[in-house]
């Protein structure tokens, strides 16, 4: 018989590991039953030729690729489709790698809208077509800044009821907190639900086709803003806890203004350990960790930096960790997706090179 992994199907539920560890036992598209030591075969696509029904996931897709808060979109709009329905994933223009991606992430179709710059009003009525044209059964939206305000625009055109903020998901039962959180409402998955970030885990099964459909024309009416305009911003001006990447020095880093140099060349936000604050190399406000800041960083680069419990607490929800470090047993690099065991000083002198 083929024996049951529990640690892989655990992973796939896991949805964020801190303040503390949050489980999603509701996702039905968890890890295959099989060996751990077993051959792993190429993954077969899964093709969906005639939907029972369509859910809609609409994305953001900020800088031009799927986050995390995107992929819990398709993960949650996969609960609902289950194995007979196709999620169609509704995003702005993307790069050519990016049908992989959202296939990988669990959409079988994908609907391209034209809106190159910041339009709500526009991007709620080719949304809103779209929902006439294809009348899907469901319509997930992220629970954002610009999701949940272009989730509420198109409640509005499609005189439609939305269950805004669900932290948890079935093809049954939608939950969300009610009364600051003192109640739960649960109800039936109505049309348009909106899904809060790190609540429903993404999907984890084979990839999926991710076909192209045309894309809805809706009509050219005159909206309230003219004209948009994307403004650079110094990385070094972000909030820690609001900043999408994030380079830290600890205490194998000494030259601190070159350190600073690189944050530049590379766009990122600088941060430090509590030990470089604590000798005043760098501001109290860098300082990240759980007596500093608590980061939501797509990608976090730590310098020198070992890992102390308090360190790792800060950087929990970090998506993406590169530690640069001598020991090769560090906690940092245990925690990291990539590192590299050097003198974080050379590294910096080569990262300085190469920009």
């Amino acid at each position: 018989m083929i024996r049951r992994d529990p640690r892989a199907e655990r992973d796939a539920m896991v949805v964020s590991r801190t303040p503390r560890l949050r489980l999603d036992r509701t996702h039905r598209g968890g890890a295959s039953l099989t060996r751990a030591d077993a051959p792993v075969a190429a993954p077969t696509i899964i093709h969906i030729a005639e939907p029972a029904f369509l859910v809609f996931a609409v994305i953001e897709a900020a800088g031009g690729a799927l986050n995390r808060h995107d992929r819990q979109v398709i993960g949650a709009a996969r609960t609902l489709a289950g194995r007979d329905a196709a999620v169609v994933v509704l995003t702005p223009h993307l790069p050519s790698q990016a049908p992989d991606a959202i296939g990988t992430a669990g959409g079988d179709r994908t609907i391209t809208l034209p809106t190159p710059t910041y339009d709500p009003e526009r991007s709620a009525a080719l949304i809103a077509q779209a929902i006439t044209d294809h009348a899907p059964r469901h319509v997930v939206f992220p629970e954002s800044a610009d999701g949940g305000d272009l989730a509420r625009r198109v409640a509005a055109l499609t005189e439609a009821d939305l269950f805004a903020g669900a932290e948890s998901l079935t093809p049954t039962q939608a939950i969300r907190p009610a009364q600051a959180g003192r109640v739960e409402l649960r109800a039936t998955p109505p049309r348009l639900i909106s899904i809060a970030p790190d609540r429903i885990a993404p999907y984890h099964g084979a990839p999926h086709a991710a076909d192209p459909l045309p894309t809805p024309a809706a009509a050219a009416t005159p909206g309230g803003i003219r004209a948009a305009t994307t403004l650079a911003v110094d990385a070094a001006t972000i909030p820690l806890d609001q900043a999408p990447l994030v380079i830290a020095a600890g205490n194998g880093v000494t030259d601190f203004a070159g350190f600073l140099d690189l944050a530049r060349a590379l766009g990122a936000t600088p941060g430090a350990s509590r030990v470089v604050c604590d000798a005043g190399a760098l501001p109290r406000a860098l300082q990240v960790g759980a007596s500093g800041t608590v980061l939501n960083a797509e990608c976090y680069i730590a310098l020198g930096i070992s890992g102390a419990p308090q360190h790792l607490q800060g950087i929990g929800t970090v998506e993406h960790i590169v530690a640069i470090n001598t020991d090769l047993h560090a906690a940092i690099i245990a925690r990291a997706g990539l590192a590299i065991i050097a003198d974080a000083q050379d590294v910096m002198q080569a990262l300085r090179a190469m920009l």
